[in-house]
């Protein structure tokens, strides 16, 4: 048996040494692209500040740890799937044979329809090579501005905060991470980082930038112009599909699969941020990009790639930050759903702020800012579906007694 692997991100990696555990005797073929050992994205904000080299980022720390497991990794991209022929055609113009393969290519940041993202200085900052060229500007002092301050954004905010530059954050949206907070929350994060000396500017594009005797020229939507000696561009992210035109594989979003991570060609599955698959909070397939879940999907795949029967019953859509000190996070329908009921609390001074979302007695969202120790609770009740009871009615009126409300019903439903 032969398994290949596209993407040498953790989706690739989990996938591999899952395979190698469960068969010791099929090929393992894993394809990176990027002239590096597989390493993590999540990693390059603390490359930025010094805590860790660049050997800190890669995914296993052993240089023989591939060789050992007889996984063979292959340095190319990969340009086409043909299912028919079952070959994957690399950009060095050879070809690999598979009997089983798995897409987990992840995603690719999205650029925005802006003029002068080109220019040197302009940077985005997901992979190493970026994260070296942002290193290189971004000295104390320098003025940097971000574009965009969703999840990726705000933690690489968080990076260039630490290296003490000065800051200006353009986000087209209304508020800090849209996608994850509610107007509440998200500008109690705004005003947070406007406290700690960062601008934030909020409901603002970025309409071009150019070169200027300074570095660059930053203008604005209202008319505004702003120096900066490097621009971090972090608009979000999309699924990495475009090879697979032409290979008959349905995809959407991102590559369309079913319960079992198998696309619509049999013998080909997907994991990872290039997987459009079931949202548990909704029960609609999404691209969930966290790496928990790249994690999970990876894990799953393999195991069905073997031949064990591995359904997958859903990931939970979650997010937390660290923004210069102050916890946030959001995890499920966050926003609630028609017909469901809210309950929240709000300390603005303290910027402490927590909002339930209840379908019946079950929890099904939750966010929060400034309630740290209550982050694994909010998960567990919401992904396990947990009947809340009495406990309800008392979380409408009081959300922050949502640890007694969880240990109650732990131990309800263990006896």
């Amino acid at each position: 048996m032969k398994h290949v692997i596209i993407g040498a991100g953790p989706a690739g990696v989990v996938a591999a040494e899952t395979l190698r555990k469960h068969d010791a005797k099929s090929s393992i073929t894993l394809i990176g692209n990027e002239g590096k050992p597989p390493y993590s994205r999540m990693a390059l904000p603390y490359l930025l500040i010094d805590r860790i080299t660049e050997p800190g980022t890669y995914l296993r720390q052993s240089p023989d740890h591939y060789d050992d497991l007889k996984i063979k990794y292959v340095q190319a991209n990969a340009d086409a799937v043909d299912p028919k022929s079952k070959t994957v055609a690399l950009d060095d113009g050879t070809s690999l044979a598979y009997d089983r393969l798995l897409l987990a290519t992840g995603a690719s940041p999205v650029a925005p329809p802006v003029k002068g993202l080109d220019l040197p200085g302009v940077n985005t900052c997901w992979t190493l090579d970026d994260a070296q060229k942002i290193n290189e500007l971004a000295q104390p002092g320098a003025h940097v501005v971000p574009i965009g301050a969703g999840f990726i954004g705000s933690i690489v905010l968080e990076a260039l905060f630490l290296k003490g530059v000065s800051l200006t954050v353009v986000e087209m949206g209304d508020r800090m991470v849209p996608r994850m907070m509610d107007e509440v929350a998200g500008n109690m994060l705004k005003s947070w980082c406007m406290s700690k000396g960062v601008e934030v500017l909020t409901g603002t594009k970025i309409t071009g930038i150019s070169q200027s005797d300074k570095g660059l020229e930053v203008t604005l939507s209202k008319g505004e112009t702003s120096a900066a000696q490097l621009v971090v561009v972090a608009a979000g992210v999309r699924s990495n599909i475009d090879f697979l035109k032409g290979s008959g594989i349905d995809t959407d979003a991102g590559v369309v699969v079913d319960d079992h991570l198998q696309t619509s060609v049999d013998g080909i599955y997907a994991a990872g941020d290039v997987v459009q698959a079931l949202d548990l909070s909704t029960g609609e397939f999404s691209v969930l990009a966290i790496q928990p879940t790249a994690v999970e999907h990876a894990r799953i795949a393999a195991m069905n790639m073997v031949g064990l029967d591995t359904p997958h019953r859903g990931s939970l859509s979650m997010n937390v930050l660290d923004s210069m000190g102050l916890i946030s996070s959001s995890f499920g329908q966050w926003m609630g759903e028609e017909g469901s009921d809210s309950a929240a609390m709000l300390d603005k001074d303290n910027y402490r702020y927590l909002r339930l979302e209840f379908q019946g007695d079950r929890l099904i969202g939750a966010q929060s800012v400034g309630f740290s120790e209550h982050i694994g609770m909010l998960r567990g009740l919401i992904q396990t579906g947990t009947h809340l009871g009495k406990w309800k009615q008392i979380l409408m009126t009081s959300p922050h007694r949502i640890s007694e409300a969880y240990v109650s019903t732990l131990h309800k439903n263990a006896s």
